[in-house]
């Protein structure tokens, strides 16, 4: 939201006429949540909850009649964790399921959940235990511990889990291989955390009759994508088709001169789904520029559609400089308004 407001400050300064329209987008990792809520409202609703290393931190989740989002980096994210703190050996979603499990206990009945940004590997296990230790009925015997068969009322709930990554749950293209040295992972770390996901896999494929762990999108956050799919029978959506098809952006665009969109870092991997692709296959034939703070193989992002590709920041800024709120504000004004 703040980087469309520079955006739309730097039209203003020399198109002060402008119609402007700024839609806040993500494509399921930070900000989904905020983006949903800027778009159809809904209550914001603050949890209780426990951080990627179980402590205790308050989380938000947005609902709206019987719908929630749910943004997992909320609870799981890794930006709630110091550097040194990361380990996705430890890392767990438990409190991504006790933000469902509210969600639920408040009537939610269609659930929405962004998987970007996680700092976990754990195969979702955290956040299933976390819906049995708070959606199990009362059981008679003391002594007796909850199922997962036993929670009937999450067999009248449909889920989305809303992501653009495409890998399996496991091997070397799956969770721990692709994403966990980003979160801290050593190579044996990943061997290890990619073992106990395949067990985890073979267990549960034994116990319901069916294997969800090559799935698209099951390797996502770590594998939550896995446990959302295998035990939860969730539908997988890229986020920004999720949230465009929501706030019907085809209809919001269709008079438009021009569509600004951008992303941190901008480069071939911006063509496999990422949000400003999806910003372009969505706005039909109206221009879409990309600014961004990085970019590279910019003939090939010119090539797939985009009118324009500009970076924001001079050549030989530091990261630390650009990454400045005051500096990026300014710089993002700065391009746009020197493009219009």
């Amino acid at each position: 939201m703040e980087a469309n407001q520079a955006a739309a400050e730097g039209i203003r300064s020399v198109r002060p006429d402008a119609e402007i329209v700024q839609v806040p987008v993500s494509d399921g990792g930070e900000g989904f949540m905020e983006a949903f809520y800027a778009s159809i409202g809904g209550t914001l609703v603050e949890v209780a909850v426990r951080d990627p290393l179980m402590r205790p931190i308050t989380a938000r989740y947005l609902l709206k009649g019987e719908t929630a989002v749910i943004e997992m980096a909320q609870a799981s994210g890794l930006t709630l964790l110091k550097k040194e703190e990361r380990n996705p050996l430890v890392a767990t979603t438990y409190g991504t399921g006790q933000l469902v499990a509210d969600a639920v206990g408040k009537g939610a009945r269609q659930i929405i959940v962004g998987l970007g940004g996680s700092a976990t590997s754990d195969a979702g296990i955290g956040m299933l235990r976390a819906l049995i230790d708070g959606l199990s009925p009362t059981l008679s015997n003391r002594w007796q511990q909850p199922r997962w068969d036993d929670i009937e009322v999450l067999k009248d709930i449909h889920f989305t889990i809303a992501s653009d990554v495409k890998n399996p749950l496991c091997g070397k293209n799956g969770a721990a291989h692709v994403f966990a040295p980003q979160k801290g992972a050593t190579p044996d770390d990943v061997l290890a955390l990619d073992e106990r996901a395949r067990k985890f896999a073979e267990v549960s494929a034994r116990h319901f009759g069916y294997d969800r762990s090559d799935a698209e999108g099951a390797g996502a956050a770590g594998g939550l994508g896995y446990a959302f799919l295998q035990y939860l029978n969730a539908d997988c959506k890229p986020g920004i088709q999720l949230l465009l098809d929501t706030i019907g952006y085809k209809a919001l665009v269709k008079d438009a001169d021009l569509v600004v969109t951008g992303e941190g870092s901008a480069d071939r991997q911006t063509l496999m789904g990422k949000l400003p692709m999806g910003i372009l296959q969505q706005s039909g034939a109206v221009p879409v520029c990309l600014i961004a703070g990085r970019i590279s193989h910019r003939e090939e992002l010119l090539k797939a559609g985009f009118s324009h590709v500009e970076c924001i920041n001079p050549n030989g800024i530091s990261i630390e400089e650009a990454m400045r709120k005051e500096v990026a504000t300014r710089h993002i004004g700065h391009t746009v308004s020197r493009l219009l």
